[in-house]
This record gives structure tokens, sequence and C-alpha cells, in this order.
């Protein structure tokens, strides 16, 4: 990557997080966007920040590291801990590497060395596709998609909504042959007629997710997580 890794940092220890936050200043290809000592306020104040890596230390009160990765929807995560015996969960999780306390310049700059690797290697990658609409072809590029439904007016018809508000009318294409061109960690099925962007999940219960999506009305939309499709979006979700 020509550009620096934005990265987050999350220790609920002020001088544990003081002094991590000067270890990742002296790394060149590191960006420290915002430190957080707080589960909590790092959640809340997620989507305000535009981060390609989080480094978390495990144990936190409240809400522990390992829980904390789970809501970050595939962005990769630097684990950071004194203790050895989470290292197993770490690595469930697809961390990009596991540091232990005290932690070491040299030893750090390893883990940024693979978070710059994994990075460079899924930018590499293919993130828009073509897509029939009703005005034409369209680029539709994954990062900007937030929710797909079925269109009320002809069901083989999809409606899909942009970061921006946008809504595109994608021409006679099926959930099935979307789910196959859709990245499978960032996108799911929820019920018969919706797919949504993990990313929009603000908060979720068995039967219902609350998305960060605003209605005009001033609230927030509530899709429905259907029975069929609960242990799939589970399994995504890594509840």
């Amino acid at each position: 990557m020509s550009t620096k890794i934005k990265c987050l940092l999350l220790d609920d220890e002020l001088p544990g997080l003081t002094y991590l936050k000067m270890l990742c200043e002296q790394i060149k290809d590191l960006e420290v966007v915002k430190a957080f000592n707080s589960p909590v306020s790092f959640l809340n104040e997620l989507e305000h920040h535009e981060f390609d890596l989080c480094i978390i230390d495990i144990e936190m009160p409240g809400m522990n590291g390992l829980q904390v990765a789970n809501l970050l929807h595939g962005k990769p995560v630097i684990f950071t801990t004194a203790y050895k015996e989470y290292a197993a969960e770490a690595y469930d999780i697809d961390a990009v590497d596991y540091v232990r306390k005290p932690i070491k310049m040299e030893r750090l700059q390893q883990a940024i060395t693979k978070a710059k690797i994994r990075l460079s290697a899924h930018k590499n990658e293919k993130d828009f596709v073509q897509l029939n609409t009703d005005k034409g072809k369209a680029l539709i590029f994954f990062d900007q998609l937030c929710y797909i439904k079925v269109s009320e007016i002809d069901s083989r018809d999809k409606i899909i909504r942009l970061q921006d508000s946008t809504e595109i009318t994608l021409k006679n294409i099926s959930f099935d042959k979307l789910l196959e061109i859709l990245p499978g960690n960032s996108f799911v099925r929820i019920n018969k007629k919706e797919i949504i962007a993990l990313k929009i999940i603000k908060v979720f219960s068995f039967d219902e997710i609350t998305t960060n999506i605003q209605l005009p009305s001033g609230g927030s939309l509530k899709l429905i997580l259907s029975e069929t499709y609960r242990n799939e979006f589970l399994q995504k979700v890594q509840y």
C-alpha cells in the first residue's frame, strides 16, 4: 500500500494505551486515527472514523477485545494481551496477529507488516460489479452498497440502497445470483425479501435488526430477521 494504514487503538489501561500509541507513532507506515480506553466509546464512535486496522487489548472489563472484534465486520485486528490463554480464540477470529505484553517495537512492527500484506491483498481484489439497471449498466461498488430488497413492482427486480441514500433498480436478478457476486463476509440474507451489508447493523435481537439507516421520520430502519436465515446471520456476525 502506498498510503499509511489508518489505525484505531483500544486498551482500557491508560498507561498501556499511551505506550502503544507512542510505539505506533514511530512506525512510518501507520497513522493513529484515534486511541480509546473504553470498548463502549470505541463502538459508539466506530462509524465516524475511517480506518483500515484496529489494535485491541483483549482483557477489558464489561466487554473483552474478542467480543469487540466480532462487531468489526471483517476489519483486520491485531490483539495485544498479557495473557497467552486467549491465543487460540484470537486466531479463530482470523486476527492478523497476537502480540504479547509488554509490547516490543520489533514485535509490533512485525504485526503491522502482516497487516500491510493482508490489506494489500484485499485491495487487489475486485471491489465492484457491473449490473443491469432500469437505466442501463451500472458499476456497483461493494463498499457503497448497504441494503437490497425485492421490488414491490416486479419481484424479479431488486432495489439497492447505496451509502449516499441513492436507490437503484436492478433488472431481473435473483437473490441467489446476488449472493454469488457479493463478498460473503460483508453481506447476509435476513429474510425472503432482503439482503443487508453487515456494516449497517446497529443492534439486533432474536427476530429484528435495527440499522444505522435513518428514515425521513428521524428513526432508524428496522428489518425482520426470519427463522430461515437466522443461523447464517448469527454465524456471519459471529454471535
